[in-house]
């Protein structure tokens, strides 16, 4: 759920009347954040904690003991006198007065260098005031002069919580660590660049509330997805998990063939077949994955007389086969994923969604939209809903913010990727993997929740845990990383 901020203080006082108290709520909360920080900085670093007065400033203070526990450097810098502070935040201070600084721009030089943003959350309102204005402003240049990585706690402190709207003095965060539930302000259009990786670190006590109706839209987190990728038996065979056909390529566009069929089998897919024309089968089959079957084709249609559980339909086919293209997507009565150049090719055709044989994911990145359905000042949240109430298809609208939508159903935000992610051939990997996940039996609202967020775990995993940077990132890199964004799926990562 996404909640307003007036129903997150409901929500805290009915855990506070059950019984909860707000100091094990931010012991709890402090112990999510330092581990979320540690899951993309495993060694140990430099972590600048700015609190302020209130409960926010809490959860940074045990974020940053548990952080001192292993074995980071923490510097703490208060922004209220100590007899501003609430009484918990005060008690928690005391434990660790030692390691407060006046001035954290002075840091050892030792990498990473994180800061936490524990200045205000959702109880603020209003535009910043000082010293909360200038110690934003502090953090914001840390993160542009000195390269720390901004962790906001809950909220990115100027960010309204509802709307989405920063002020002109709204901390940049690279990971915001949302508390309990997200906020509806930040996943609005507009607020990514303030947000950044986008967290949520759910309590007991508060998932334990009970939630009144409301708007039911959704973030994806392994908490909710990895139900939907159970423990494989041991009695298996390559028939158990899906034989699933892409249907990509052409003439200088054969690496998009070539990712999108090896994303399909680095998801699970027990067979993958290749279909392209023939004459860029030599190219094809000399470079593709020895995993992968690549089959020439006379017309793509033929594709459609081999038995297949799900399709992958689009990436770099261009226009030659329009006909074909739109026969399949018509006609294969599987659960199949259009993107790319078929999108393009479907654009001027749209009336064939209602004459579909199976269930359909259509995967656009904003300009494949664009020429879906001209949505000029709309939001990305009313662009899906209003497209899957026309047609009755699954919509995953890509951006660095995945919004997915299909009629009846929540509208689910994607919570994982990095600016790595905006180069070429990112999304033909993920019409393979959520094509691999169809092929496996997850619905295609399911498939496309989890193929997003695993293909962007996938690329923070390069990043973070690996060696690569978001200037250095390439869609093929995906493959070495998939295996270890699926374990961490069923583990208590963020």
């Amino acid at each position: 759920m996404i909640l307003s901020c007036e129903e997150m203080k409901r929500l805290e006082d009915a855990a506070f009347a059950s019984g909860a108290s707000a100091y094990t709520l931010m012991e709890e909360a402090g112990r999510r954040i330092a581990l979320a920080v540690r899951q993309f900085f495993p060694s140990p670093g430099v972590v600048a904690a700015f609190f302020g007065k209130g409960h926010n400033g809490g959860d940074a203070l045990v974020a940053a003991r548990h952080l001192a526990a292993a074995g980071w450097t923490v510097q703490l810098r208060q922004v209220y006198p100590t007899e501003d502070l609430s009484e918990l935040t005060g008690r928690l201070l005391s434990q660790q007065r030692d390691r407060i600084v006046g001035n954290v721009a002075a840091l050892p030089g030792k990498a990473p260098l994180v800061v936490l943003d524990g200045l205000l959350g959702i109880g603020a309102s209003g535009a910043l005031r000082d010293p909360i204005r200038q110690v934003a402003r502090e953090i914001n240049q840390l993160r542009q002069r000195a390269g720390g990585v901004v962790f906001a706690i809950d909220l990115p402190t100027g960010l309204d919580g509802d709307t989405g709207e920063a002020d002109a003095d709204c901390i940049v965060a690279d990971f915001t660590l949302t508390i309990g539930f997200c906020k509806k302000g930040l996943v609005v259009d507009g607020a990514a660049n303030f947000v950044g990786r986008l967290a949520v670190l759910p309590l007991a006590e508060l998932s334990a509330q009970p939630l009144a109706p409301g708007d039911d839209s959704q973030t994806a987190t392994p908490a909710s997805l990895r139900a939907l990728l159970p423990r494989r038996q041991f009695e298996s065979n390559k028939g158990n998990y899906g034989r699933v056909a892409i249907l990509a390529g052409s003439k200088g566009f054969v690496g998009a063939a070539l990712l999108a069929s090896e994303g399909a089998v680095r998801a699970g897919a027990g067979l993958v077949t290749l279909y392209v024309t023939e004459d860029i089968y030599p190219i094809a089959a000399a470079a593709a994955s020895t995993s992968v079957m690549v089959h020439p084709v006379a017309s793509f249609r033929e594709a459609l007389h081999t038995k297949h559980d799900a399709f992958g339909v689009g990436p770099g086919l261009g226009k030659s086969h329009s006909e074909e293209i739109l026969g399949v997507v018509k006609d294969a009565g599987v659960p199949m994923v259009v993107d790319a150049d078929a999108l393009n090719i479907l654009s001027s055709r749209l009336h064939v969604i209602n004459a579909c044989s199976g269930p359909r994911l259509l995967t656009p990145h904003p300009g494949e939209m664009e020429r879906l359905s001209p949505a000029e000042g709309r939001h990305r949240a009313e662009i899906v809903r209003a497209f899957t109430a026309e047609f009755p298809v699954i919509l995953l609208l890509k951006g660095s913010r995945t919004v997915v939508g299909e009629r009846d159903r929540p509208l689910s935000y994607n919570t994982t990727g990095s600016p790595g992610m905006a180069t070429g051939g990112m999304g033909d990997v993920l019409t393979g993997v959520c094509a691999a996940l169809a092929g496996q039996g997850l619905t295609l609202y399911d498939a496309a929740r989890l193929g997003a967020w695993v293909c962007g775990r996938a690329a923070e995993v390069a990043i973070y845990n690996g060696m690569k940077s978001e200037e250095s990132l390439a869609a093929g890199d995906l493959f070495e990383t998939l295996g270890r964004a699926f374990r961490q799926l069923r583990e208590d990562s963020v």
